[in-house]
């Protein structure tokens, strides 16, 4: 089951905490984005893209190295639609954000500042989509099936998180 059908499936489940309010949330800090960068929605989309790709290794390493939980808890943590750089600095070091800054830069045409003063939005806005398939009683407890189908596991490269979100942007009409 591809991430997008993850994500449908949290907010069509009364136990997992995604919801349309959290997905529509997350849809319109993208646009609200996109207004003051100047760049179309699906060029914030490729950027949320790009960055997630990065955070999905981020959060592999600490899943490889400290366990679930440890992924889970950053997600937790940091997941949002407001500025946080703590959020950008908990994955990234300083040289890996300039790093995701130039890759998201060749992917879009955005400049590449404009970019790393982007990271400490859509940082947490992955970290947002991710969290809807947390458990909504208790977060760091039970599988987080949107994180796990993120994570991938079995590496098979059926993850985008670009593709999720404009799919998630088309289910919810906006």
């Amino acid at each position: 089951m591809g991430l997008f059908d993850q994500i449908l499936g949290a907010v069509s489940n009364p136990n997992q905490q995604g919801n349309l309010g959290q997905i529509g949330s997350i849809i319109n800090t993208v646009n609200q984005l996109s207004n003051s960068t100047g760049a179309d929605p699906s060029t914030i989309q490729s950027v949320v893209g790009v960055v997630g790709n990065y955070v999905r290794s981020a959060l592999q390493q600490k899943q490889a190295t400290e366990g679930n939980a440890a992924a889970q808890a950053v997600v937790n943590q940091y997941a949002g639609t407001s500025a946080d750089p703590q959020a950008v600095d908990s994955l990234f070091a300083p040289q890996t954000q300039q790093q995701v800054a130039q890759i998201a830069s060749q992917h879009t045409g955005l400049d590449a500042g404009t970019i790393q003063q982007l990271l400490p939005v859509v940082v947490p806005l992955v970290l947002n989509f991710l969290q809807s398939g947390a458990n909504a009683e208790n977060p760091q407890t039970g599988g987080n099936s949107v994180l796990n189908s993120f994570l991938d596991a079995d590496n098979d490269g059926d993850v985008d998180i670009a593709d999720a979100m404009q799919l998630a942007s088309r289910y919810v009409g906006r």
